[in-house]
């Protein structure tokens, strides 16, 4: 559990990395020790029921500025130019920086969700193995680093599963 002096730094965490990388699981293994409810970006941004369909981009914003204004949250995904809104009242930015192996690999094993087609998640697995290639993209491993690199509050940067695995177990407790 979190100790009580530890607790600010806990209060509004916004977690990023490329598709695959764990941020769903360490939002779902930190929300119950840091008392949060995980908001998982891709069901704000993608309709409901529809993996690669997105919703309006102005009203997602919105949802997600909205959501920022709470007093405590735990916001995960890959959607940049999101996180990017979170970033002023965030108080802890967690980037999972994994080789994109590891992330195509995570991908296939969980397989197709929220009615993805196969042509669809064969494209994600194409474009989560080009994490590092793409430029100019907000859903790059080079905007993500900018945004860790200036990012003014803590920060945490975890390069592997282990790592990963190990600072939950650090601010959760091991089981």
């Amino acid at each position: 559990m979190v100790e009580a002096g530890q607790q600010e730094r806990f209060r509004r965490v916004a977690i990023i990395g490329n598709g695959g990388s764990g941020k769903t699981w360490l939002a779902k293994r930190l929300a119950p020790c840091l008392g949060l409810h995980p908001t998982h970006m891709d069901l704000v941004y993608w309709q409901p029921g529809r993996f690669g369909l997105a919703r309006d981009k102005t009203v997602v914003a919105e949802e997600i500025r909205q959501l920022s204004y709470q007093d405590e949250w735990l916001m995960e995904g890959v959607h940049g130019w999101l996180i990017n809104v979170l970033l002023p009242r965030t108080t802890l930015l967690i980037f999972l920086d994994l080789p994109e192996d590891e992330c195509v690999a995570n991908v296939t094993l969980r397989g197709k969700q929220g009615g993805e087609t196969q042509e669809s998640f064969d494209e994600l697995i194409d474009w989560v193995s080009k994490y590092r290639e793409r430029r100019n993209n907000w859903n790059s491993f080079q905007t993500h680093a900018r945004m860790f690199d200036e990012f003014a509050n803590e920060k945490v940067r975890l390069k592997s599963r282990t790592q990963i695995i190990d600072y939950a177990d650090r601010v959760c407790g091991a089981d």
